[in-house]
């Protein structure tokens, strides 16, 4: 598996990426582990000639690979790539076709952020000790919210494990974290 940074710069990675389904899959890959398009498509109530297509997608746009050692005739194994840091270019950096592609990837998660978030409020209480949040309010210079940001990514990486390298008690678990000025 790759271990590098990438930025988000072409409109073919954005189009992968903003896309409901292809983010399922990802979703999935990643909570669960490696699947077959025949998997995917019992687990996500899809039919495996649609998965096949959009699997190409992803592994088109470098966001999942082909597992070759457990891949046979025509079953292929499909896990997501490991160590990627996609980030995109500055909103003035990308063409009009980006920024309108970004805008719908932006809408996409924040419809998922959104019902997290509820989620939280209705389950916390009940989860366990599973469900962790913090707030906070803080005077940043835009220096000190770019080094917070670079600290918390590298954070997340420090603790990243995949569903096949987790411990046997690791449940997934969904982390969200961006900076609003408040003024």
């Amino acid at each position: 598996m790759t271990d590098e940074r990438r930025t988000v710069d072409s409109p073919e990675l954005l189009k992968a990426l903003a896309h409901p389904l292809r983010l399922r899959i990802l979703r999935h890959l990643g909570t669960t582990g490696p699947a077959t398009s025949t998997t995917l498509a019992e687990a996500l109530g899809e039919n495996t000639g649609t998965l096949s297509y959009h699997l190409r997608m992803l592994e088109r746009g470098g966001l999942i690979e082909d597992i070759p050692e457990r891949s046979g005739g025509r079953e292929r194994w499909w896990r997501g790539v490991r160590g990627l840091d996609i980030r995109r270019p500055p909103q003035d950096e990308l063409t009009e076709t980006e920024r309108v592609v970004a805008a719908e990837l932006d809408r996409l998660r924040m419809e998922e952020d959104i019902q997290l978030a509820q989620r939280f409020a209705a389950e916390q209480a009940n989860s366990g000790g599973w469900m962790r949040g913090s707030r906070s309010l803080s005077h940043l210079t835009k220096e000190e919210l770019d080094a917070f940001h670079d600290d918390y990514l590298t954070l997340l990486a420090r603790y990243a494990h995949s569903a096949e390298d987790a411990s046997p008690d690791a449940r997934p678990v969904l982390l969200r974290w961006f900076g609003v000025p408040a003024d």
